[in-house]
């Protein structure tokens, strides 16, 4: 394993995860030099390494970068990829993995945690992938195109359902939706980033998860309470759902009990704030 950090990462152009995507990352929260969901942050490189078929970095080895990190809240993103060598698309045997590293300023928007937040739906649609379900790897372009259909600032996030109009994720979060009693979140086993706070809650038994086939985005939208969320920005209610030209309200939802409690789920293993009122 080589790695680099901050101001001394160059990237070869022989790089593999430069030329073809072909690797993962991970973006962690870090509080003073504490990264929250760590384990979960490793679990998902580890498991992504190994099912694009090359060694991830030794845990140790990663549990040393957070301590380099400055004080206050900031951003981790490792950048993890195959590294260089193999003859086209043939990847080298073995391969050298690379890790890239670096620490970015962060400041959270308490504004939409209270407030909660505007979203659309996305016109592009995920394709179906099982193989890469669930990783992080470096291949984003659909999300990349997904998010350049609005500008609008007022418009927090896109809603990406896959190629038979099932619910899936947003742009660069998770979902979930309040029904029968409990949250639930699209299975995510052909598409789709199973984020590592989605893994804390479910594996805490505050989050269920919902077969493709029983997330229509009609059962999001008629939910009664519905939000976002992930590791890094925490959890949004979601309070207004507008089509592709922003035009058509789809849905309009309260911020009632039940996003308080899970957003308080979500936010003590952040260390977020979560006394917000209920509108």
């Amino acid at each position: 394993m080589t790695g680099s950090g901050d101001t001394d990462a160059t990237v070869a152009l022989t790089d593999r995860g430069f030329a073809y995507g072909d690797g993962l990352f991970e973006t962690v929260l870090v509080r003073d030099g504490v990264p929250l969901l760590w384990d979960e942050h490793c679990a998902r490189l580890a498991q992504g390494a190994h099912r694009l078929g090359f060694e991830p970095p030794a845990k140790g080895w990663l549990d040393a970068l957070p301590a380099k990190a400055p004080r206050g809240k900031c951003v981790l993103k490792i950048v993890l990829t195959r590294g260089s060598g193999g003859r086209g698309y043939r990847p080298p045997l073995p391969a050298e993995p690379r890790c890239y590293w670096q620490f970015t300023s962060f400041t959270p928007m308490p504004e939409r945690w209270e407030r909660g937040v505007s979203v659309r739906l996305c016109q592009l649609r995920l394709a179906r992938q099982p193989a890469l379900a669930g990783l992080k790897h470096l291949n984003r372009l659909e999300n990349v195109l997904a998010r350049q259909e609005w500008q609008d600032d007022a418009i927090a996030e896109g809603l990406l359902l896959n190629d038979r109009d099932q619910l899936v994720e947003a742009t660069a979060m998770n979902l979930a939706w309040f029904d029968q009693g409990q949250w639930w979140t699209p299975e995510l086993i052909e598409c789709g980033v199973e984020g590592t706070l989605r893994r804390a809650l479910i594996d805490q038994g505050h989050l269920s998860i919902a077969r493709a086939s029983d997330a229509p985005l009609s059962r999001f939208l008629n939910a009664p309470s519905t939000c976002l969320f992930n590791s890094v920005q925490g959890l949004w209610p979601i309070v207004r759902c507008l089509d592709a030209q922003h035009q058509h309200v789809h849905g309009q939802w309260p911020i009632d009990d039940s996003v308080r409690r899970l957003q308080g789920d979500a936010h003590a293993l952040l260390g977020y704030p979560s006394n917000f009122p209920i509108f």
